[in-house]
């Protein structure tokens, strides 16, 4: 099954933009995941620069990734 799902949750003032793709290749799709998380945050920006233009689009990366040629997991800083 191929998809792509964006979520994004308020924690405070701050969105938090995920953007999950999937795909049956023998690729991987972390730059669709990243373009989608970014054209969200973008969007967001496009809606919201009415009421501010101090709105700071920060922080994009990825988080995880399985399968292509190699998997990847963000570790948590303790």
């Amino acid at each position: 099954m191929e998809s792509c799902r964006i979520n994004i949750e308020m924690e405070g003032d701050t969105a938090v933009i995920h953007c999950t793709v999937s795909v049956h290749h023998k690729t991987g799709v972390e730059m669709e995941a990243l373009t989608g998380a970014s054209i969200a945050a973008l969007t967001i920006y496009d809606m919201c620069k009415a009421l501010s233009h101090d709105i700071v689009i920060s922080d994009t990366r990825l988080l995880s990734k399985d399968g292509g040629k190699s998997s990847h997991v963000v570790q948590e800083a303790s």
